[in-house]
C-alpha cells in the first residue's frame, strides 16, 4: 500500500461488491485529521443538523424516541469520549474542505482499484463515528454504498443479507425509502442467530452493500471510524422502485420487489420518477419569489 490510503483486492471486489461484506485495508490510523483536537474543531464548525450524539449504552433495538442524551455539548463529547459513555457521528464532513479532499482521495482509490465493478460515484459523502468503549450503534440500514474504515479501537459488526425477509421485510424497506423518519429498524433477538459477525481492527475497512441491515458493538477502547459513501444509478433505481411500491401498497396492491421483473421495475421508475419531477417543478413554481 506504499503511497496509497486504501487497499482493495480487485478479485474480491468483483465477486462481492454490493452483494456481501468484505474487508479492505487502509493507512489512515495516524492521519492528522483524526486527532481528537481536530475532531473537536470539526464538531464545532459543522452545522448543528450534521452533528448527532447520544448515550452509547443502548439496546440493539432501541427506538429513536427512547435514545437518551448525555447533557454534554458536541465538543465536550469528543474531548471526554473515553469516559463519557457516548456515541457520536459527524455527518457530511466533506463540507469541510480538508475532509472533502480526503474523502475524494479515498473514493478515487476505491474506484481505481475496484475497476469496472465500481459504478460511477454520485453524492459522495463522509461520516466520522466517535464512540466510547462498549458503545452500541442500534440495528439499522443505510441507503448508500459504504466502506467503513476503522481508524482507532475495535468493533464487531453484525450484518444480514438484505434479501433476508425475516430480518428485513419488504414493507420495512418501502417505509424506509418512502417516508424516512429514522434509520433504526424493528429488532427481535432471534435475528442474531443468523448474523454475519465481522470484526474490525485499526487499519481494516469493511464494505457494506446498499441497505444491508446491521448493528455495531464497540470494543473496550475508544472507537473512531471513517465511513466513505456514495450513491449510484443502481442504488437510486432501487430506491425509486421501493418508493413506488410503498405508494402501490397504500392503494391495496401487493407490489413485486425490485429485481423480479425488469419491465415492471422500469415502468415504476418512469411513472413515479415523472411524478416526483412534476412535484418538484410545482414546488419551485409555487415557492417564494426572490
Amino acid at each position: 500500500m506504499t503511497g496509497q490510503l486504501i487497499g482493495i483486492d480487485r478479485d474480491v471486489c468483483a465477486a462481492y461488491f454490493d452483494r456481501k461484506p468484505f474487508h479492505v485495508r487502509h493507512a489512515l490510523s495516524a492521519h492528522p485529521l483524526f486527532a481528537l483536537e481536530r475532531l473537536v474543531e470539526l464538531a464545532r464548525r459543522l452545522p448543528e443538523p450534521f452533528v448527532e450524539y447520544n448515550a452509547g449504552a443502548l439496546p440493539v433495538g432501541v427506538r429513536p424516541e427512547e435514545t437518551p442524551r448525555t447533557g454534554l455539548s458536541a465538543a465536550e463529547t469528543v474531548r471526554r469520549i473515553a469516559e463519557c459513555g457516548s456515541w457520536m457521528v459527524l455527518k457530511r464532513v466533506e463540507q469541510d474542505p480538508d475532509y472533502g479532499t480526503l474523502l475524494d482521495r479515498c473514493l478515487d482509490e476505491v474506484a481505481a482499484q475496484g475497476g469496472e465493478t465500481i459504478p460511477e460515484m454520485k453524492e459522495r459523502q463522509g461520516f466520522i463515528f466517535i464512540s466510547s468503549p462498549g458503545a452500541v450503534t442500534p440495528f439499522h440500514l443505510d441507503p448508500e454504498h459504504n466502506f467503513l474504515l476503522q481508524v482507532r479501537g475495535s468493533k464487531s459488526v453484525s450484518m444480514w443479507d438484505r434479501d433476508d425477509r425475516l430480518v428485513l421485510p419488504e414493507t420495512e424497506l418501502e417505509t424506509f425509502y418512502d417516508a424516512f423518519v429514522h434509520r433504526n429498524l424493528p429488532w427481535r433477538d432471534v435475528f442474531q442467530t443468523s448474523a454475519w459477525k465481522v470484526p474490525l481492527e485499526p487499519g481494516q475497512g469493511l464494505h457494506f452493500p446498499v441497505a444491508v441491515p446491521h448493528w455495531v458493538q464497540n470494543g473496550p477502547e475508544v472507537s473512531l471510524s471513517f465511513s466513505i459513501t456514495f450513491r449510484s444509478d443502481g442504488s437510486e433505481r432501487r430506491a425509486l422502485v421501493y418508493r413506488a411500491n410503498a405508494k402501490l401498497r397504500k392503494l391495496g396492491i401487493s407490489p413485486r420487489p425490485p429485481g423480479r421483473s425488469i419491465l415492471l421495475d422500469s415502468t415504476k421508475r418512469a411513472a413515479f420518477g415523472a411524478l416526483a419531477e412534476l412535484k418538484r417543478t410545482l414546488s419551485r413554481r409555487d415557492g417564494p419569489a426572490s
